[in-house]
């Protein structure tokens, strides 16, 4: 299963690694963590930028291609054991992004930064949470800003990766900004920027509010959205 986006969340400290029980192999790092009240153990391997989990059940040979659990990676598997199996691996992969990875996000340096930069305050155009019919995804305190003309420039609000297409149900603070249509196809790396969600693609895109999306180039990317937001058409 892959768990990838933990490094959209945040910045890797490879120095605690080995203190996880991580080690290096192959160019890569790898660690066995076992499963308690169960003959399973999970098999967790960073390499790149990509992170995956599998899982085996215990033998005196070790593990080996055999002893690998398939139904911790199908997704229509739903029994009891199963999702137990997940969970403990979920919570393995928390313990991991908390020990091993530089906390925090964005958002609210960047919240900051808009209200200085472009002297406009945030609205939030729903009071309370509401969720959308077709995604079942909440809006939690989504932030508005606007040009002069009242046009929106930056849609602030916290998503989960799914709706970027990525493999986590976890959840992640982004900001919907315009940009000029030509350039959207090099800007969307889907690392830090990502096809907009929720907008449309044509004219905006998704950018993360990590500490992956290099801060200078949000501001710029943000700059642009005020200008195309900001021109008055006759």
């Amino acid at each position: 299963m892959d768990y990838s986006y933990i490094f959209r969340s945040a910045l890797p400290d490879y120095g605690k690694f080995a203190e996880f029980g991580f080690q290096e192999q192959n160019g890569g790092y790898i660690c066995k963590k076992p499963l308690e009240g169960t003959d399973f153990t999970a098999l967790i391997t960073v390499r790149d930028e990509s992170i995956t989990a599998e899982v085996y059940e215990k033998s005196s040979d070790g593990i080996s291609a055999d002893s690998r659990y398939a139904l911790f990676d199908v997704k229509s598997a739903n029994g009891a054991f199963v999702a137990g199996i997940r969970a403990q691996v979920q919570e393995i992969m928390h313990d991991f992004q908390a020990s091993c990875f530089e906390p925090g996000d964005w958002k609210e340096r960047y919240i900051s930064h808009i209200e200085r930069e472009f002297d406009c305050n945030a609205e939030y155009p729903w009071a309370s949470p509401q969720e959308t019919q077709d995604t079942k995804t909440r809006y939690t305190d989504a932030a508005v800003f606007r040009c002069p003309n009242q046009k929106w420039f930056a849609l602030i609000m916290d998503i989960r990766y799914r709706n970027l297409g990525l493999e986590s149900e976890e959840g992640v603070p982004v900001v919907n900004l315009k940009a000029d249509p030509d350039k959207i196809p090099e800007l969307t790396d889907k690392k830090s920027v990502f096809p907009a969600w929720h907008m449309n693609k044509k004219h905006w895109i998704t950018v993360l509010l990590t500490r992956v999306t290099d801060f200078d180039r949000l501001c710029e990317l943000t700059r642009r959205s005020y200008e195309l937001a900001g021109v008055v058409r006759t």
